[in-house]
Order: structure tokens, then sequence, then C-alpha cells
């Protein structure tokens, strides 16, 4: 990714006030490709923002989802299309959210909408590289993003990386419309298959967290309703307590774990029972299947053409 990019258009960013973020959604098209979970989770957290100017184009051939989507716009924001290459020529911003196994027949219909300069490609295709998306595009005016579904309840986390051929402005807009959604940390590429193994996979790892501590709740006696409130409000609370200028994580434990109380006796259960061993485990699982399903293309791409003007160096 491109170094520049991303530190001066985060720069950008930290510095914009209120009215500054909401100058860069002034009168911008978002194209939705794709509208599966994840493209839902983010649209409802991007309907937040209150630019009445924000406007939204889409193509999905499945009746009910239009019908479902087309709910959250009281207004005429959002415009259905007849397809991919329609959404990709009406559009500023293309939001490519499709599955990995897609992502070439979905790029070459973005393509085919024509537009000059093409639009800016943010791209949440899990594993998809950079290169290889460039090789379908014909261009490297993309964001590579890895989200997570918290994006639902604007509480997500994940990271980012720029190609060469996305300006200082495209990587502010950007960073305007995923801040909408949650905190999400400027990258090298190489780094976002961890993301996708820990933020990314990281919700479905805590859900069966807090599954398993409300099944014991319930073992323990408590009605379901309340057990599963308190173990989903426990962990809500713990999270919050860890911050990066903080106490570390295991300080905090340490606070909770009285000597020859309750919690260190519970805690030699997790040890025993290898839990830290197992999230350690499935995050590096994670991970590791996201390099897989990028490692074929990042290997067999051709160098991306160059692209449209560019503010930054790669």
């Amino acid at each position: 990714m491109s170094g520049s990019a991303t530190i001066m258009g985060w720069s950008r960013w930290e510095t914009m006030g209120p009215e500054g973020r909401e100058d860069m959604v002034e009168r911008v098209t978002v194209g939705m490709v794709g509208m599966g979970a994840m493209a839902q989770a983010l649209l409802r957290g991007w309907l937040e923002l209150t630019s009445p100017r924000l406007r939204w184009v889409a193509y999905d051939p499945d009746e009910a989802i239009r019908g479902v989507v087309s709910k959250w716009f009281p207004d005429d924001r959002l415009e259905w299309v007849d397809g991919n290459d329609a959404v990709a020529s009406a559009s500023d911003v293309v939001v490519l959210a499709v599955k990995p196994q897609h992502a070439q027949r979905a790029c070459g219909q973005i393509a085919a909408g024509g537009s000059n300069p093409p639009p800016l490609v943010l791209s949440i295709a899990a594993g998809v590289p950079l290169r290889q998306l460039a090789s379908w595009l014909g261009h490297d005016r993309i964001i590579r993003v890895m989200p997570n579904t918290p994006c639902l309840v604007r509480r997500g986390a994940g990271g980012f990386s720029a190609g060469s051929g996305a300006s200082c402005d495209d990587v502010a807009l950007a960073e305007v419309l995923l801040a909408a959604v949650g905190e999400f940390f400027p990258l090298p590429e190489q780094q976002l298959d961890a993301v996708t193994g820990l933020s990314g996979s990281g919700p479905a790892f805590v859900f069966v967290m807090v599954e398993a501590l409300a099944d014991a709740g319930v073992a323990a006696g408590l009605p379901r309703r309340v057990a599963l409130a308190l173990a989903a409000r426990t962990v809500e609370g713990a999270a919050a307590m860890v911050t990066p200028d903080g106490p570390h994580p295991g300080e905090l434990k340490d606070r909770v774990a009285s000597p020859g109380g309750t919690t260190i006796a519970g805690l030699e259960q997790l040890e025993a029972a290898g839990v830290r061993a197992g999230l350690m485990a499935a995050v590096k699982a994670a991970a590791a299947r996201a390099s897989e399903l990028g490692d074929t293309g990042a290997r067999d791409a051709p160098a991306p053409r160059a692209s449209g003007p560019s503010g930054v160096s790669s």
C-alpha cells in the first residue's frame, strides 16, 4: 500500500471538524455491488451519516433483499439499477461486497461501466489482494477494507490498505465513510489477513463465548433471559475497560482475581481447558484461511496498468 496515502489521508481526516467531514460526502454517490450481510451492515451504519446529498445506487437480483433494504430509505436517496455496470457508471465510490469467488466477474462488470476517471473502489472481498483487483478492474484506484459485522451497530473494527492509484482525497473520503461505522486502522496490505482473523472472524468467537457464559449461568440456576443478558453485558463492559492507553488486560484480570477467590478458581479451569490457546489458534486459522483465499491471485495476477491522476506515490 502507499504509506504516503495512508499517513496524509489519516492526518487530514484527524484534523477535520464535523463540518469538514460532512463536506467530504457532499454530493457523493456510493454504489453497492453485492448486498449480503456485510454490505447490509455497512449500509445500515452509513445511514447515520447526516448529509442529505449522500446518495446510494445499488443492484441486487433478489427482490426480497431489495424490499428489505428499500425500507431503510424513507426518502429518495437510494436508486436501484439494472446491473453492476450501471452501479459503476452512476457512482463516485463503488463498494465491492461480493464473495471472493465472485469478485472477478463483479470487477469485470464494474470495469464495463466505462466511467473516466473510474470510480474509487472500496473492496471488502475477503482475501482478494489489491494486485488481483487491479488486474480485473484495469486500474488501481482501490482501497481494500476488512470490516466486521458490528458495523451494523456502529461498533465495527478493522483495517484498510490503499492502492497506489488512490489519492489523498480518496483515502480521506474512505476514512469518513468507515468512521461512521467504527474504528479502522491504516495498515500495510500484508497485515489485512491478520485483521481478518482477529476482528473479521472475531465476533463469531465472541458470540461462542457469550453463549457459553449464558449456558453456564443457566446451569448454575439462572433464568435463560437473565443469564444471556448478564453474559452479554459482562463482555460489553469488560471490553469497554480495555483501551490502548489503559492497563494491560492481564492487569485488569488480576484486579478481579483475588487470592483464593472465586475468579481465580474459574481462571484455573479456563487454563486447564486451553481456552487461551484455543482462541489464539482460531485467529491464526482464520488468518491463514484468508491468506489461502488470496494467495493464488496474488501470485498469478499481472501488474496493474497505470491509472489516472494520483496524489500519492507507491
